[in-house]
Order: C-alpha cells, then structure tokens, then sequence
C-alpha cells in the first residue's frame, strides 16, 4: 500500500512520555474523520506498546523509543513502535495472554490488548538489539482517497 502521510517521534523511555505519544499518534489519525470508539481503539494499543518499551525494554536505564504512524490507502492507519532494548527471546510466548517476565502488579495483557485494539499486528525482536510492534488499524472514517 502507498503512503499518503506520516510522521516519525522520538521519545525517551521515561513514564512521563506515554501520554504525550499516545496523543500524538491520535491527533495524526483525526485526518482520517475516525469515531471516538476508534481513537480510543489507538490510544490504547499505543499506550501499551510505549509502556512495553518503557517497562521491559529499558527496565534498569533510560533510552528512545522510536514512532512512526503512516496513512495508508483505504483509510489504513499503520503505527510502528520500536526500541532499541534487550530484546525478546520469545515472541510467541510473551504474546501469550497473562505471560509476564516481572510478575508483581504486571498483568501479561500488554499484546493481548494491543491485538484486541487492532486490526492486525506483528512482533519482530532480536535479543539486545530491540523489538518493532506494527499496528494496523482500518478507520472507517471518511475516504481520502
């Protein structure tokens, strides 16, 4: 598919920039006329994507976190999400439903919901070189093309 716009973000690894991302990657998808329903859809698959990186990719230091949101033909919005960190030895297993490597108040939901907020998502990770998430929501907004 053909990209008709998009952006890139940078941000640091810290708590305090979640909400910041989460709202720019809506404010990007407002070209597309989505409903409310559909932008909390993206809020809340971006807000665990970015809290994925914050929390277990970086979990002893501070380091980017890399955004890139694109409009696709047909009203297709694609948002990647991708850091530098440790890494995930397991895909299949950490997309498991209630799987979490910290334990404690964590709940292991973070791809389940991110999958549930999607049309279509995909993991790829190598250990200390980092994760990309892709996302995949169709907005059935109004066609700009």
């Amino acid at each position: 598919m053909n990209i008709i716009n998009d952006f890139k973000l940078t941000i640091d690894s810290k708590s305090v920039n979640e909400g910041f991302s989460r709202c720019a990657v809506s404010a990007f998808a407002t070209q597309l006329d989505p409903t409310i329903e559909e932008i909390s859809d993206i809020k809340m698959a971006v807000s665990e994507a970015v809290t994925n990186c914050i929390v277990h990719a970086y979990p002893q230091s501070v380091g980017k976190i890399y955004i890139h949101c694109s409009i696709l033909e047909k009203n297709t919005l694609k948002i990647s999400i991708r850091d530098k960190g440790c890494g995930i030895s397991n895909v299949k297993q950490a997309m498991e439903p209630l799987f979490t490597t910290l334990g404690g108040e964590r709940a292991g939901l973070g791809f389940a919901v991110m999958e549930s907020f999607t049309d279509r998502i995909s993991v790829r990770s190598i250990i200390n070189k980092g994760t990309t998430v892709t996302m995949y929501k169709k907005i059935r907004g109004r066609a700009i093309l």
